[in-house]
């Protein structure tokens, strides 16, 4: 399962805001790995960069340099919609002179596909393969004459799930569907304003955290000062893998700080799925602090039987077959000395495919360890997700095939225990019905074709004879 993208948006008349966008984009680099990039304006004129890679690859002193402005957006992107080609880097832009629209996108729009057909038969053009730029058309469409009316008269169209920010010449926005499935939040630093998808990025700036963006709403930055607009919101929807694993543990939301709630969902897993062991261990990074929640109620030690290379997956040298093969040897490495004649606790995060954990688990079999009880901070993943996440398909999900019992003897695990929804939520410490659970129980907050395509928009186009513009930036 793979990361949400992260976005940025910055007003901010006395700072550099591009280089505050490049550091805000820096501390969300989790979210996504693919591309990045950063438009700005100062009243006049609009500015972009955008390219394939990390925050770190894309941007020197002489792109940030050229970003001048008082007002910026940023994204860092994994794809969830539209292959990965500097094509589909954002933000986005649309239009042009006073008219000039960019966008950076958080989420997934379910009825994409025919949005894009009626906006095509309109005479827009698409240069990209992204939901992205569909709702850019959406908003660039309106027969409203302001930017709020332009935006909500797209939000009435749009089902899925979107948080955005959105600059024009002389404004920043920031937008959330609403459900509210994808996190967004509000700072000020130094009497500007700052938007970003996790308030990790506010910190990492100098920020100081104001309040979340609430579902529906949309927020308008300027010189006029932070301006609200709300559409209604009936039913919330927070995607609750935000708190299992999205989100940084430094983040927070709904006011809860996540590196608790997960050390609470450990905890809630030790007394759900006691076992006699003699170390605990969370998989680093995304179940380190559950796995000391897990060891402290438990009052089984904790240790670090796993060492992570976290620099995998973060180079553009492709690894020849050898290396290939050693797969998960190749981003963990296990401690023999400490492992060895010891019975395992093994807490992650989540079972996806049911691919990587059969691995670890013969890692830690090879390492010397007599036992491996594997716990997992989420219960059976038995849905895929069409909100802003690129899960597997539902014949791919090894929840979805198997049971419990079976699932134990595929990855080889002594025994192996889910957290239940319940426990899930006393962890959270927040009401069931504002999570969107359809990952775990099929209820999708809103209906959704039970399959669908990422590379979706690619296809419509190829049918339609119309070729997207692959211009690079």
């Amino acid at each position: 399962m793979h990361e949400s993208c992260g976005v940025v948006g910055i007003y901010a008349p006395d700072e550099d805001v591009a280089r505050l966008t490049f550091f805000a984009l820096f501390a969300l680099q989790h979210r996504g790995q693919e591309s990045a990039g950063i438009a700005t304006a100062d009243g006049k004129k609009l500015r972009i960069y955008a390219e394939m890679g990390l925050v770190s690859q894309v941007f020197d002193e002489e792109s940030l340099g050229q970003l001048t402005g008082h007002i910026a957006i940023g994204h860092t992107r994994y794809s969830t919609r539209g292959s990965s080609k500097i094509i589909n880097a954002q933000p986005i832009v649309v239009g042009e002179d006073s008219n000039t629209l960019a966008v950076a996108h958080n989420g997934n729009i379910v009825n994409a596909e025919n949005l894009y057909r009626g906006l095509s038969a309109h005479g827009y053009t698409f240069h990209t393969s992204t939901d992205t730029e569909v709702i850019a058309n959406l908003i660039a469409s309106s027969p409203e004459k302001d930017w709020v009316g332009k935006i909500r008269y797209a939000m009435r169209r749009l089902q899925g799930a979107y948080s955005l920010t959105l600059l024009t010449m002389d404004t920043v926005f920031g937008v959330r569907d609403p459900f509210g499935v994808r996190p967004l939040c509000l700072g000020t630093i130094n009497g500007g304003f700052v938007l970003a998808s996790e308030s990790c990025a506010l910190d990492h700036i100098g920020a100081d955290f104001i309040r979340e963006i609430e579902p529906g709403e949309i927020v308008a930055i300027s010189s006029n000062g932070v301006q609200s607009y709300r559409e209604e919101s009936k039913r919330k929807a927070s995607c609750i893998f935000e708190f299992i694993y999205f989100s940084r543990p430094d983040s927070t939301i709904n006011g809860q700080l996540l590196y608790s709630a997960r050390q609470a969902m450990g905890a809630r897993l030790a007394e759900e799925h006691p076992v006699e062991a003699d170390l605990v261990m969370g998989v680093p990074d995304s179940a380190t602090a559950a796995g000391g929640g897990y060891a402290l109620r438990s009052g089984i030690p904790l240790a670090e039987g796993l060492i992570k290379n976290r620099y995998v997956g973060r180079t553009f040298i492709e690894p020849d077959q050898r290396i290939r093969d050693l797969g998960v040897k190749l981003k963990f490495n296990p401690l023999s000395q400490v492992l060895k004649d010891k019975r395992v606790v093994l807490v992650d995060d989540s079972i996806v495919r049911g691919t990587t954990t059969p691995q670890v688990i013969k890692l830690l079999r090879k390492a010397g360890t007599k036992e491996v009880h594997i716990r997992i901070c989420a219960p059976p993943i038995c849905y895929p997700c069409f909100l802003g996440v690129d899960m597997a398909t539902r014949w791919e999900l090894i929840a979805a095939q198997k049971t419990i019992p079976e699932i134990r003897d595929f990855i080889g695990a002594d025994s192996l225990g889910y957290l239940s929804i319940d426990g899930l939520i006393k962890a959270v410490g927040l009401p069931k019905d504002i999570f969107c659970l359809a990952c775990f129980t099929g209820d999708y907050p809103i209906p959704v074709q039970i399959e669908m395509d990422k590379l979706a928009l690619e296809s419509v186009a190829a049918a339609e004879q119309s070729p997207l513009d692959i211009r690079q930036r």
